[in-house]
């Protein structure tokens, strides 16, 4: 069941556990079972699917979308626009253990958390993993499943266990077609871009 949106547009279903030290943009929607923690902060015209988490202090931009059951810990930071999948995750703990070499079991105070950093327009795939600390570029596509265990270039397009990178893609995501020497197309939108040194720029963005 739905809550009506308060003056902001802002809308949290029932069910939905929202922090009240939690920062929310305007017209951003949070769906029944989602979680968004204290000091977590979202951006405007947000979607937050069924059963999604957001951890502490996570920062999130305007206009991104956290599919159903993604997880999403802290002190992840998320670009404008970005797209998470279904059950995908973004860890935080480098060397994860329950208890201490003693066997005592691990509070705050025994690790450090170290986050994913997402840029503009980027996508994960459902169930993806991506491994803190890592950087996903910007309008980067990482594909289903894929475990990504190094950063990721912008319009970088990676899949597998661990991820590697098997193309290129625009901002429409869908992969790029070469032209030859070191230049690519999107089929969609006409964007060119240029591979120079293992990165890739935009030379003429879509109108």
């Amino acid at each position: 069941m739905a809550i009506s949106p308060n003056r902001d547009g802002v809308l949290v279903t029932e069910g939905a556990d929202v922090d009240p030290r939690a920062v929310i943009g305007a017209g951003t929607r949070i769906w029944h079972l989602a979680q968004i923690r204290e000091e977590a902060t979202l951006g405007r015209d947000c979607v937050v699917s069924r059963g999604a988490y957001v951890g502490p202090g996570v920062r999130i931009g305007d206009n991104v979308k956290l599919q159903n059951y993604a997880l999403v810990y802290e002190p992840a930071e998320l670009g404008d626009g970005v797209f998470v999948g279904p059950a995908a995750v973004l860890t935080n703990d480098e060397y994860p253990r329950a208890v201490t070499p003693q066997g005592r079991l691990k509070s705050g105070d025994d690790w450090t958390a170290v986050g994913v950093r997402v840029g503009e327009g980027a996508a994960i795939g459902a169930r993806a993993v991506c491994v803190a600390p890592v950087t996903i570029g910007r309008w980067a596509l990482v594909g289903a499943g894929a475990v990504v265990t190094r950063d990721v270039p912008d319009f970088g397009l990676v899949r597998g266990v661990p991820a590697r990178r098997v193309g290129w893609v625009g901002r429409a995501g869908q992969p790029l077609l070469a032209k030859g020497d070191g230049r690519f197309v999107c089929p969609s939108s006409g964007a060119e871009y240029q591979e120079a040194d293992g990165r890739l720029t935009e030379v003429a963005p879509p109108g």
